[in-house]
């Protein structure tokens, strides 16, 4: 008797689950149940459509600290299949990862439908069924066996993966099934900011600012990126996945200070401004910008101390001085509200990881039930990291499922 396989979702780590189960054992039938009439939608549009597959951090260790969920379940998994094992993984299948200058890593090709095409031929050729259009209406485990109901058919599998990143329908036949299921709240988002330190602005950045959130010890470092809503980029985006839970929980209405410098304090950026007195004496301050910010963000903050654009450093007073000093260093910008970061969504919450077993991402609950993905409570910072927790988790799925 050929072992069954049901995966549900068809996404990254579905996928990845279904092919490694497929490899390791020819002799099992395997079949992919997709609610949505595509797959791997994510994978498509992720990185811009070029598909951002992992990152270039090869030590578990420094790889788990990018999750702000699932840092401590996913050491061991990592120290078996990261992003190396990835990266060869993809190279025996025909394709080929570059690593960009912040560690990103995308198919040589630029383009996502390369990284979909290699797991979709794959599946072809390793005879998994893939069935869109199905979606599961329920999950019931009958004399250890699974029962899967959907609209279409019903489905019998000795062995069931859940891979259906932040389905609320799926946690709720999770939660039946006896898991728990942590909340989901927003995560990687972008602050929705109206200031006129920002007004006109659009597609400024500065290539690396801290963040702290005011009356909390939430802080992020990186590339800030003035859109027309407020606040992005990479500084900004680790921020929100930090604080996904705060955030939500403050109904997304805060106030952050912003260091335009990155890492230099007040007083140290006061010394900075007072020797510019003496080497750009002659200069006008608003022509002169310094710590790398563009030099229309540095007029708009000359102007927010009350600075005249044409006053010269000589002539800067203490109380001047001291205004742009605090502008630069500990700007305090309020958010009301957030945006999507792109077309990517991605949640923090999902099944508690406590009752996963991570040797294999096994239910402890459930015997032959498997997870990975984002329907577990693990998510992380932009960069490829969410699809490395995906593959990684969908190759010890699939080793599991094969035996």
């Amino acid at each position: 008797m050929k072992t069954k396989i049901i995966v549900i979702g068809g996404g990254a780590a579905g996928f990845f689950a279904a092919i490694t189960a497929a490899e390791d054992n020819p002799n099992a039938d395997i079949t992919i149940l997709e609610r949505g009439q595509e797959v791997l939608q994510k994978v498509k549009i992720s990185g811009g459509g070029r598909c951002n597959v992992t990152h270039a951090c090869f030590v578990p260790r420094e790889l788990v600290k990018n999750y702000p969920r699932g840092e401590k379940a996913l050491m061991s998994p990592y120290s078996r299949f990261a992003a190396g094992d990835t990266i060869e993984w993809f190279e025996n299948h025909g394709v080929e990862l570059k690593i960009e200058a912040d560690g990103r890593m995308f198919p040589t090709t630029d383009d996502s439908q390369t990284i979909v095409d290699c797991l979709m031929d794959a599946a072809k050729v390793l005879d998994i069924k893939i069935l869109r259009g199905y979606r599961v209406e329920n999950v019931q485990v009958v004399e250890n066996q699974f029962i899967i109901n959907t609209p279409n058919q019903i489905f019998k599998a000795d062995k069931v993966m859940i891979a259906t990143g932040s389905s609320t329908a799926m946690w709720d036949i999770l939660k039946d099934l006896g898991h728990t299921i942590t909340p989901p709240v927003p995560s990687l988002f972008t602050f929705n900011i109206k200031d006129k330190r920002l007004t006109d602005l659009l597609g400024l950045s500065v290539p690396n600012a801290e963040i702290k959130v005011e009356n909390s010890k939430l802080k992020a470092s990186g590339p800030l990126l003035i859109t027309h809503w407020g606040l992005s980029g990479p500084g900004v985006l680790k921020l929100s996945a930090w604080g996904a839970r705060d955030f939500f929980d403050a109904k997304y209405d805060f106030k952050i200070k912003v260091n335009w410098t990155g890492f230099y304090n007040l007083e140290e950026v006061k010394d900075e401004l007072t020797d510019c007195k003496s080497t750009h004496c002659k200069k006008q301050i608003s022509n002169t910008p310094q710590y790398e910010v563009p030099s229309r963000l540095w007029k708009r903050l000359v102007e927010t101390a009350q600075i005249p654009l044409d006053l010269r450093w000589a002539d800067i007073s203490k109380k001047q001085l001291q205004t742009l000093a605090e502008e630069l260093s500990m700007g305090i910008f309020s958010v009301k509200g957030k945006s999507t970061f792109k077309e990517e969504f991605v949640t923090a919450g999902g099944i508690k990881l406590d009752e996963i077993d991570f040797k294999t991402f096994e239910s402890k609950i459930i015997p032959n039930l498997y997870f990975a993905g984002e329907v577990l409570d693990i998510d992380a910072v932009t960069g490829g990291y969410n699809f490395q927790a995906a593959w990684t988790g969908g190759w010890h799925v699939g080793k599991a499922m094969a035996l």
